[in-house]
C-alpha cells in the first residue's frame, strides 16, 4: 500500500487539533444524525408522499432503498478519496451535496426528482462526509476507552437519527407539509458547516495516491444488483433470480480483481488483507444486522400503522419515541459499560434485548389495537441496539491501524449502510408484497427480521472476549 509522505506519528504531532477533540465532535456526530435521519424519516411520510407525488407505497420505498443503497455502493470508494482529496475537504464537500440534494427534494413535482434529490444527490452527499467521521474520530482519539466515548457519541446520535426520523419527520409533516422535513435537513446541514470550520485534519491528502476506478465500478454493480433483486421479489420473481445472480457474479468479479491487483503490487479498492482478520468480520456481520434490524423495523411498524391502522404521520412518530429513548439512554452509557464490559458481552446482551423487543412487537399487535402496545418492543429495541452499536464500531475501527483507517472506515459504514438496504428492502418487500395482508404480511416481516437477529447473534457469540488488533 502506498502511505503519505509523513508519517502518521509525525502527522498526529504537528496538526493536532488547536482545541479539545472532545470540543469538535458536535459537528462529525451532527452528521451522522442527519444521514441516518434521513433514511427513517420518510417512513412516516408515505401516505402524505404517495398522495402529493401520484405514487405508491412501493414508490416511496424504492426512493428510501436507493438512497441507502447509493450509500452503500459509494461508501468504500468516498473512503479512498478521503486519502487522495483530504478528509475534511471531503466532509465539506459532501454536506454541501447533501444540503442541495435536500433543497431540491423539497421542491420535486414528482417521484422522479425526488429519487435525483434525495436518493441520488443525499446519498452521495453522504457517502463523501460519512467516511471522515469516523477517520477523524479514529485519529483523534487513540486509546479504546476514549473512542468507546466518541463514537459513542456518533453511533448514539445516528441511531437517535434513525430512530427520531419517525417523530421528528411526522411532527413537521403534519404540522406544516412532508416538504418542510427536507427544509429542516438542508438546515441542519448549514449548522454543521458552520461548526465544522474549526476541524483539523491530522493527515495531509496524497494527490498522487491511485484510485481503482474499475474495483468501485464492479463493486458498485454487484451491490446495485443484489438489492435492486430483493425489491423485485413478490412482484417479478424472474428479476429476482436474474439480479440476485448478477449481483453475486459482479461480486465474485470483484473479488478476484482485486486480488489479482494486489498480487500485481498495485493499490487495489480495498484491501482482501482486511478480511483476515476474524475479530473485524464477526464485528462487521454484528454492524449490518443491527441496522438492518433497525430500518426494517421502522419501515415495516411505519407502514402498518399508516395503511392498516389508519394513523397519520404524528401519530406514527409518536409511537417511535420509545426506539428513540431507548436508543438516548444505552448510548449515553456506551463509554461507561465500555469500562466495565467487554465489547462482545455489549453486543450479545444488546442482541438479546432487541430480539426480546420484535418478539413483544410480534405478540402484542394481536392483543391490543392500542398505540401503547408498540411502545414496550421499540424500547427494548432502542435499548438493544443503542447498546451495541457503539462496541461494534469500535471493535472494527481499533482492529487496524492508523494508515488503513480510510479503508476499514469505508467497508464499515458500507457494511452498515447495506445493512439498512437489505432492512428496508427484504422486509419492506415482504410487507408490500402481494403474498399476505394486514396483520399476516405483519407478521411475516417481523420474523424475518428476528430471523436476521438471530444471526446477528450466532456472529456476537463467536466473537473473542478479547479484541485482536493488526498491526500492519
Amino acid at each position: 500500500m502506498t502511505e503519505n509522505p509523513v508519517s502518521v506519528s509525525q502527522a498526529l504531532t504537528l496538526e493536532r487539533p488547536v482545541v479539545s477533540p472532545r470540543r469538535l465532535i458536535l459537528p462529525l456526530a451532527l452528521a451522522q444524525f442527519i444521514c441516518s435521519f434521513a433514511g427513517s424519516n420518510m417512513n412516516v411520510m408515505i401516505n402524505d408522499i404517495s398522495d402529493d407525488l401520484d405514487t405508491t407505497v412501493k414508490g416511496v420505498q424504492t426512493t428510501i432503498t436507493l438512497f441507502l443503497l447509493i450509500m452503500a455502493i459509494l461508501m468504500i470508494p468516498c473512503s479512498k478519496l478521503t486519502d487522495r482529496w483530504g478528509r475534511k475537504r471531503c466532509f465539506t464537500w459532501g454536506l454541501t451535496l447533501y444540503g442541495i440534494g435536500a433543497v431540491l427534494s423539497a421542491l420535486s413535482p414528482g417521484l422522479g426528482v425526488l429519487i435525483l434529490g434525495n436518493s441520488v444527490l443525499e446519498g452521495v452527499g453522504t457517502a463523501l462526509l460519512i467516511p471522515p467521521v469516523y477517520i477523524l474520530a479514529t485519529l483523534w482519539f487513540t486509546d479504546f476507552n476514549s473512542r468507546a466515548w466518541a463514537f459513542g457519541v456518533i453511533s448514539g446520535l445516528g441511531g437517535i437519527g434513525a430512530a427520531a426520523g419517525p417523530l421528528i419527520g411526522g411532527i413537521i409533516t403534519t404540522g406544516i407539509s412532508w416538504r418542510a422535513a427536507f427544509i429542516f435537513q438542508a438546515l441542519v446541514i448549514v449548522t454543521i458547516i458552520l461548526l465544522s470550520r474549526r476541524l483539523v485534519d491530522p493527515l495531509p491528502p496524497d494527490p498522487k495516491r491511485p484510485f481503482d476506478a474499475i474495483g468501485a465500478i464492479l463493486s458498485g454493480i454487484g451491490m446495485f444488483c443484489v438489492v435492486f433483486g430483493i425489491l423485485q421479489a413478490g412482484s417479478n420473481n424472474l428479476l429476482f433470480a436474474v439480479f440476485l445472480v448478477i449481483g453475486a457474479a459482479f461480486l465474485g468479479w470483484f473479488f478476484l480483481y482485486i486480488r489479482a491487483r494486489e498480487r500485481a503490487g498495485k493499490e487495489a479498492l480495498l484491501s482482501t488483507g482486511l478480511f483476515k482478520n476474524r475479530t473485524c468480520n464477526l464485528a462487521l456481520v454484528t454492524q449490518n444486522i443491527q441496522w438492518l434490524v433497525l430500518m426494517g423495523t421502522s419501515f415495516v411498524v411505519s407502514v402498518f400503522l399508516q395503511t392498516v391502522r389508519g394513523y397519520n404521520a404524528i401519530q406514527t412518530g409518536v409511537i417511535f419515541t420509545a426506539a428513540t429513548v431507548g436508543i438516548l439512554v444505552s448510548s449515553l452509557a456506551a463509554e461507561r459499560l465500555a469500562k466495565k464490559y467487554p465489547p462482545k458481552s455489549l453486543i450479545v446482551g444488546g442482541f438479546v434485548v432487541t430480539l426480546a423487543g420484535i418478539g413483544l412487537l410480534l405478540g402484542l399487535v394481536y392483543v391490543s389495537t392500542r398505540n401503547v402496545a408498540f411502545v414496550p418492543g421499540l424500547l427494548l429495541i432502542g435499548l438493544g441496539l443503542g447498546g451495541m452499536l457503539t462496541p461494534s464500531v469500535n471493535v472494527v475501527q481499533s482492529s487496524f491501524p492508523e494508515q488503513l483507517q480510510g479503508e476499514i472506515s469505508g467497508l464499515s459504514r458500507s457494511v452498515s449502510n447495506l445493512g439498512s438496504s437489505f432492512g428496508t428492502a427484504i422486509a419492506g418487500t415482504i410487507l408490500v408484497s402481494v403474498v399476505a395482508t394486514g396483520n399476516r404480511a405483519y407478521t411475516w416481516a417481523m420474523v424475518a427480521v428476528a430471523v436476521f437477529g438471530l444471526i446477528g447473534l450466532g456472529a456476537a457469540l463467536l466473537l473473542p472476549g478479547k479484541p485482536e488488533r493488526q498491526v500492519g
